[in-house]
């Protein structure tokens, strides 16, 4: 007797936080979705400690597997997923995220009148009391509605939130394996997507909730390796014989630094606006960084 498929293969990658990923394995199986209709690919980035211990109590409840790759970043981890999986839609998230208990039901209905989309949701900043994880998240909240167009058009989703036909991710390639961090190739899959004249749709009732606890010193970094990534994506653009992105606005750093004002208390919001001036700072300082080092392999290489 043949099993239908499923609809959706949930994707995970992970690297050495078990306890994160335990959490969103727990989400995952109170999802309120059929659970013959989903199923879920965790991918090990080559953690020092195996994921299995974690994935095996999962298995009685989930249509779960596990694949363990050598460590080479999320974009291969979630094209190592992507090709093992057997729904008709790859639903993407990360570990440290939790979906909403309506995650799966509603992309299915977003799907069910817009088959051939990317969809990207809403992730919610599960930590309120760190200041550092709700001003990274603030700032991807203005990114959205900055990059969202043309009233539900888009042009930028994070990978811990997004949804799109399996097939139409396997004929793009996937994720451009080039990129080494979790930084830059969520934005250049996005524009690729783009460039073959596909739709993307904001789907704010899609949600899960983001638990990336910060420090000042891990803020930096994160902003840091963005700009890094920011490098690779210009480079991956070059290699398409795509224009060249322009810059910015002065509008858009205007009101960059005073959208925190408006979105949480005056206090907080103010502390916010400045952690948002620092973020720019490490991203130009990754960004030119990753191009330093970028030279340097070109010239070592003459």
């Amino acid at each position: 007797m043949t099993h239908p498929l499923p609809l959706f293969s949930i994707i995970i990658p992970t690297y050495a936080r078990p306890e994160r990923l335990e959490n969103c394995l727990q989400a995952i199986a109170q999802l309120n979705y059929p659970s013959d209709r989903f199923e879920v690919i965790v991918v090990d980035d080559g953690s020092p400690t195996p994921m299995e211990p974690i994935a095996a109590p999962f298995r009685e409840k989930l249509h779960l597997t596990l694949i363990r790759q050598v460590n080479a970043g999320p974009a291969k981890a979630r094209n190592a997923g992507a090709e093992k999986a057997k729904g008709q839609f790859l639903a993407f998230t990360d570990d440290d995220c939790t979906p909403a208990p309506d995650w799966l039901k509603t992309l299915e209905a977003r799907f069910t009148t817009l088959p051939d989309c990317i969809v990207g949701g809403r992730t919610l900043n599960a930590l309120p009391n760190n200041l550092y994880s709700t001003a990274s998240q603030v700032l991807i909240d203005y990114l959205y509605k900055y990059y969202t167009v043309e009233g539900d058009r888009s042009s930028f989703f994070a990978s811990n939130n997004i949804a799109l036909p399996a097939e139409r991710f396997r004929a793009l390639n996937g994720f451009d394996t080039s990129f080494p961090l979790a930084a830059g190739e969520d934005r250049e899959f996005c524009d690729r997507w783009l460039y073959h004249g596909y739709s993307m749709l904001y789907a704010p009732e899609v949600q899960v909730y983001h638990a990336h606890s910060l420090t000042l010193p891990k803020f930096w970094r994160q902003h840091f390796n963005y700009g890094r990534g920011a490098f690779c994506f210009h480079q991956a653009r070059a290699r398409r014989n795509v224009e060249q992105i322009k810059v910015e606005p002065v509008s858009f750093y205007f009101k960059l630094l005073t959208y925190p004002l408006s979105q949480t208390p005056p206090v907080q919001g103010l502390l916010i606006s400045v952690l948002f001036f620092l973020s720019q700072l490490a991203n130009v300082t990754g960004f030119f960084w990753e191009r330093s080092q970028s030279t340097k392999t070109r010239y070592s290489n003459i």
